[in-house]
């Protein structure tokens, strides 16, 4: 039996899973490692926690693996997007690793704005400048600290640095690069007219390669570390939300992504470059030759959850909390929530907005609570699904990941909301097992990612709407609509009084 290994480097922790050709997960491991945060705002991650951390999640699958080393034949990587990590001329990390959800980079972004111009930053990248991405955080190094900025050699994103310290072999791929703000989508190209613009020097952007694309091999120091073999062939990997549509099997125009992690996503594939979306979803490269993924986002899903138990039901856990929510019909006795906790993405781009709760009354429940939650997540994660398909695209059939597939209640109401087929696969590893198919892939186990998802992923369930549940949620949903726009000046007013 031969065996491949996905490696997952998320916020939290690094996920790794041995998964053989059958697509079966045989072994996983999870590593974590510290968030830091230095002021309101900020959030970093020092990039040797998530090499120590990945390092030893490997060594630890080799001493739970039964086989031989060498039927593990090769690995590759998920990480998670836009994080900022900065190298000197020896390769060594000059400064803490600016993460996705780090927001001190607003003056940046309009400096983008005013140097580059929306029009042409939205016709080389697809995207808007927001603080999340790449580009955004090295103008802000650059602006508050230029005598470290002047020692950077190279910028990476997170996965690739820890894959450069696996093999010394330094490179990103285009589905995470898609995500800097720098890379020209249609061209599959560094931008020197945005590098020029902004004055950065285009030669500390990494060489781009396929996802697919063989990179490297282990270095003598992590063989001995981990008791990998000599022979394991090394992947690029891909970012997060492209592994987690890999991984999912969303490789053709007719396949949809929802994902409930912490936060939410809609993924849709996409088969052309030239689609104009105007930045109101993201538009990125995927892991695919060729291929590209619009995306919208939700800031706060899983976690208005955890912020909700965390308030006001710490005693409960997670299963108690959601224990009643199928009790409780659609529409949460009048009871509406908006997921605007940590503002918002798609299709608003709006940091300052606030979460609500509309409609609470003296009979409301705990459990209508977490059922409005539950709702207003979905309503929100809907307005991406709207937006596609107001740009033409057929939404029949919606492969759900993440945390939220573990509530049948919670895919009940996302068929019911999106008004679609939602589809639950029996072995869903979200961005690991898409790291893992890419090396599969790679070690030409199959001739196409199709072929290999027709392996790998098997359906368990399928949730079809339930016409009056669907129906009472289509003017549910024009109400949650209307409350963006009636609250977003008290919001605003109201950021004053924040401590």
């Amino acid at each position: 039996m031969k065996y491949v290994i996905g490696v997952d480097l998320g916020t939290s922790a690094v996920k790794l899973l041995l998964v053989n050709q059958q697509g079966t997960v045989v072994k996983n491991v999870s590593k974590n490692y510290p968030l830091l945060s230095e002021k309101a705002g900020y959030s970093e991650q020092n990039p040797k926690d998530w090499v120590d951390q990945t390092v030893a999640g490997l060594y630890e699958l080799m001493q739970q693996f039964e086989g031989k080393p060498d039927e593990i034949e090769g690995i590759s990587f998920s990480g998670q997007m836009h994080g900022l990590v900065l190298l000197d001329e020896d390769q060594n990390v000059l400064r803490n690793a600016i993460l996705w959800n780090d927001t001190r980079t607003t003056k940046e972004c309009q400096e983008i704005y005013e140097k580059v111009g929306k029009e042409r930053l939205l016709h080389f990248t697809k995207n808007l400048a927001l603080e999340g991405f790449t580009l955004p955080k090295l103008l802000w190094v650059k602006n508050n600290e230029p005598e470290l900025y002047s020692k950077v050699k190279n910028f990476l994103l997170p996965k690739d640095y820890v894959r450069l310290k696996l093999t010394n072999s330094l490179h990103t791929e285009y589905s995470d690069a898609a995500g800097t703000l720098l890379l020209n989508i249609a061209e599959k190209e560094w931008s020197q007219s945005i590098c020029d613009l902004l004055d950065i020097n285009s030669d500390i952007c990494p060489p781009l390669v396929e996802s697919s694309e063989e990179v490297g091999t282990l270095i003598p120091e992590i063989i001995e570390k981990t008791g990998l073999p000599k022979s394991t062939h090394i992947f690029a990997g891909g970012a997060d939300n492209a592994c987690g549509a890999i991984g999912s099997g969303v490789l053709t125009e007719d396949k949809t992504m929802v994902s409930t992690g912490t936060s939410g996503v809609v993924l849709a594939h996409e088969e052309r470059g030239d689609r104009n979306f105007q930045g109101k979803v993201h538009y990125f490269n995927h892991g695919i030759s060729n291929a590209y993924y619009t995306m919208g986002v939700t800031l706060a899903a899983g976690q208005s959850l955890t912020w909700f138990k965390d308030a006001f039901a710490k005693d409960k856990t997670f299963d108690q909390l959601l224990n009643d929510v199928d009790k409780v019909s659609p529409g949460a006795n009048g009871l509406l929530f908006t997921p605007y906790i940590d503002g918002e993405r798609t299709p608003y781009f709006d940091s300052t907005i606030r979460g609500s709760f509309i409609g609470i009354d003296s009979s409301h429940e705990m459990k209508h609570f977490v059922r409005s939650i539950m709702e207003g997540v979905t309503f929100s994660l809907n307005e991406s699904v709207q937006l596609f398909r107001e740009q033409g695209k057929k939404i029949n059939q919606i492969i759900s990941i993440g945390g939220g597939t573990k509530n049948d209640t919670w895919l009940q109401m996302q068929a019911d909301i999106f008004n679609a087929k939602v589809v639950k696969l029996s072995n869903e590893q979200g961005p690991g097992i898409g790291a893992a198919m890419l090396a599969a892939y790679g070690c030409k186990w199959f001739k196409t990612l199709k072929d290999c998802a027709e392996i790998f992923l098997q359906k368990e369930k399928t949730y079809k709407p339930i016409e009056e549940n669907a129906e009472v949620y289509q003017d549910l949903f024009k109400l949650y609509q209307q409350v963006y726009t009636s609250t977003h000046s008290v919001n605003k007013k109201l950021m004053r009084y924040r401590e």
